[in-house]
């Protein structure tokens, strides 16, 4: 399997969803402004939407978007327990979290990546994203993962949105449950791995 990716961007949810089930995948950079990949791939045409993740199978089909693809692959490796069995109310629950981290923590962030959004709308997003992120830290105030005591992948999606403050500026200090769940996944050592890989820490020497 090929995950095609930007480094930082969504796609590291799958990718590290990938080490922590031990799945074997190799890395193809997007430059998404360029629309090609490391390779000089036309993106296009491995994904016509036009942004990461996308994942290229075994039998060459593709697949894309992040709540799918780290369901796909949870349920590749289920000795990781990366997500409940299918058809389980802890299945549905995990799904109620990837809906959330998808519509209202992601998707909070689009405008704030926009040179020319007014400074009215980006404050209004920030506002928004800051409900959200209380939300989060009440939530993560007994439990050390989302859906308890086990990290499953709406833990790795929640964490590489969280991430994009670091990118932008902003402080989550206010929000000590939150800032303590980021730097424990931060510290799994297949989290790390991925990091490393794309570039986004340095390898210890």
């Amino acid at each position: 399997m090929k995950l095609y990716y930007a480094p930082g961007a969504c796609s590291l949810a799958v990718h590290i969803t990938a080490r922590e089930g031990n799945l074997p995948i190799t890395l193809e950079k997007v430059d998404l402004a360029a629309r090609k990949t490391e390779t000089g791939a036309d993106f296009a045409a491995v994904n016509p939407k036009g942004y990461v993740p996308a994942l290229t199978l075994q039998d060459g089909a593709t697949m894309t978007e992040v709540a799918a693809l780290v369901q796909f692959l949870a349920d590749k490796s289920p000795d990781a327990k990366l997500a409940p069995a299918n058809g389980t109310m802890e299945r549905y629950r995990l799904q109620e979290w990837l809906a959330f981290i998808s519509s209202e923590v992601h998707k909070g962030f689009a405008p704030l990546w926009k040179p020319d959004t007014p400074e009215a709308t980006k404050q209004t997003s920030k506002d928004r994203l800051a409900t959200r992120f209380a939300y989060l830290d009440k939530t993560l105030a007994n439990q050390p993962y989302l859906t308890g005591s086990q990290f499953t992948v709406a833990d790795a999606y929640l964490f590489t949105v969280v991430n994009w403050v670091n990118f932008l500026g902003m402080d989550i200090s206010a929000y000590a449950n939150l800032k303590a769940f980021m730097e424990r996944v931060s510290a799994r050592p297949k989290v790390q791995e991925a990091l490393i890989a794309e570039g986004l820490v340095k390898q210890a020497a």
